[in-house]
């Protein structure tokens, strides 16, 4: 299926292959400029077309380039980029919120029948939802590059993500962006509720409470598993009862009616009484749900738990992808960046269901993927030289079950335990200190020294 001249790349660094050839789809150019021309309502296509934009800044977020204007050289040397290098910033600072978001659900909407067609989708959470956990990403400070921040000594925001998750393909499958980085969270749910469809399941965390959004869900026939915040009151309705216990607690239940804009509903409170508080100091959580009795109290509380797999993606996406370079002070440069991580995510969630598909579940959670990252960083840009990207546009042809054959394939060359995470044993507390004392250092060779001597 694949031609001879990849047969080193297959033998030697199956992981990059199978990394370009995920990679392949979502960032294709006719693709991604068919989307443009779609989707964008203020921007047009003239010299630099957003295929190439795209491209440019994704060899910034995965590092493969160290900076905006880095990656421009390089293509300006190549000649793959014949505008200046303003036209490109200029590009980047104007990418409409509409076009970055458009780029996550396009990504999701490509991969996820490659997954299905792999057999490598997971289980829902609950049988016979579609689970979708929302969380939001405020994004980090920028440096002080543009006139207005450096009237200030706060730090400058470029804005804040809500991203929709799929825990079933492990696909990030829409985004809602904002510019403005101090716009509560709450503020975007009207956003959210016209992604929601019948017998989905949404989960997230209590910044998302409110009765707006509660209410909105249960009127698309869908249902919620949300953390209660502290300023939605409801009315409850009997006592508390016991539901036996979780990992991390104790479970009781019990009915709380809600009212909103004259219209009561009647949904079950669970709540976990903690083994150990939380970094926050409560010793109960309380947890809203509309599912059925036919889902136990105990699973409502282990579903919330899981909501965490969110928090799992953005820390991969830190540790092994530039997401948040902190050059783009511009707000829509920084949240078009963030959407490429994100579509950069998605492309890594096809390399781990492919592993999946051919050496089980247990072998590709058992894999560091930042790692893996690492790997094909270092291996990717030669074989870029060898084999480039016109010798890769078969791929362009294949149906989605030729791809998902093709990813097997190179897959089952990958060894999992070359890559097994490094297990660490149990943290030891701090030795104490002497009085604080600022200023000063000392040789650490001469600490090394009294204690080889106390040893003796």
């Amino acid at each position: 299926m694949m031609p001879a001249a990849f047969a080193p790349f297959l033998d030697a660094a199956p992981l990059c292959v199978l990394a370009r050839l995920a990679a392949q789809s979502p960032f294709d150019a006719g693709r991604l400029d068919a989307l443009f021309r779609r989707v964008a309502r203020r921007q047009y296509h003239k010299e630099l077309l957003f295929s190439q934009v795209v491209e440019l800044m994704m060899s910034v977020v995965v590092r493969t380039d160290d900076g905006v204007h880095a990656a421009y050289r390089v293509r300006r040397r190549a000649g793959t980029v014949t505008v200046s290098d303003q036209a490109v910033y200029d590009k980047l600072r104007n990418t409409e919120p509409d076009l970055s978001a458009a780029l996550v659900a396009d990504s999701a909407a490509r991969l996820a029948p490659v997954i299905d067609a792999l057999g490598a989708r997971r289980p829902d959470w609950v049988r016979g939802y579609r689970t979708r956990v929302l969380d939001g990403n405020l994004l980090s400070r920028t440096q002080s590059r543009l006139d207005v921040p450096r009237t200030t000594w706060a730090a400058g925001l470029p804005g804040r993500v809500l991203a929709v998750y799929d825990p079933a393909t492990d696909l990030v499958i829409d985004a809602v962006l904002t510019p403005d980085a101090h716009a509560n969270e709450r503020t975007l749910i009207g956003e959210v509720l016209t992604r929601v469809r019948a017998n989905d399941l949404w989960v997230a965390d209590r910044n998302f409470c409110t009765l707006g959004f509660l209410f909105g869900i249960a009127a698309r026939k869908a249902k919620f598993v949300i953390r209660q915040h502290g300023t939605l009151v409801g009315q409850p309705v009997g006592r508390r009862r016991p539901a036996g216990r979780t990992a991390t607690g104790r479970v009781f239940e019990q009915d709380v009616d809600l009212t909103f804009e004259g219209r009561t509903r009647r949904v079950r409170r669970v709540t976990v009484a903690l083994d150990r508080p939380t970094r926050d100091g409560d010793a109960e959580i309380h947890i809203l749900t509309n599912l059925g009795r036919g889902v136990p109290a105990a699973r409502v509380a282990e579903v919330y738990r899981r909501r965490w797999t969110i928090e799992g993606r953005f820390l991969e996406m830190a540790q092994t992808l530039t997401a948040e370079p902190n050059t783009l002070g511009y707000p829509a440069a920084a949240l078009f960046a963030f959407c490429l991580g994100l579509v950069a995510s998605n492309a890594a969630a096809l390399v781990r269901a492919a592993v999946r598909a051919s050496h089980g579940a247990e072998a590709a959670d058992g894999m560091s993927w930042q790692e893996v990252a690492s790997e094909v960083r270092r291996t990717y840009a030669g074989m870029m030289v060898a084999l480039p990207p016109t010798a890769w546009a078969f791929v362009g042809g294949w149906t989605t079950a030729e791809l998902a054959a093709a990813l097997r394939s190179v897959a089952e060359r990958v060894r999992p335990d070359g890559y097994a995470k490094s297990r660490r044993g149990p943290k030891r507390p701090p030795p104490p200190k002497g009085p604080y004392r600022n200023g000063g250092h000392v040789a650490t060779h001469r600490l090394l020294q009294q204690r080889e001597a106390a040893a003796k």
